[in-house]
């Protein structure tokens, strides 16, 4: 029984790690790659637009984190300024 388990695991374990590797292959029907040649007019996009807008949504994410950060020390800072408002009235008494 042990033995049939064994075979079992070790059979489906080659199937697992296998089938990865079989779905990287590429199709029958692709042909060969063909490179462009030198002067065709390829397609192309101006990388600096690309870059400030990366830049632009990088910087809009990093303030929008810090204000958020900021909003919520606030306000763990107005509830510890009311916990000892309470701990001092509470001593008092």
């Amino acid at each position: 029984m042990t033995r049939l388990r064994s075979l079992f695991a070790t059979v489906t374990s080659v199937l697992l790690l296998c089938a990865p590797a079989s779905a990287f292959q590429p199709p029958a029907s692709a042909g060969e790659y063909v490179p462009a040649t030198p002067g065709t007019a390829t397609e192309q996009l101006p990388a600096a637009p690309l870059l400030i807008v990366a830049y632009a949504f990088v910087w809009i994410a990093a303030m929008f984190y810090v204000w958020t950060v900021w909003r919520r020390l606030g306000k763990v800072e107005s509830e510890m300024q009311t916990l000892a408002r309470r701990q001092a009235s509470e001593s008092r008494r």
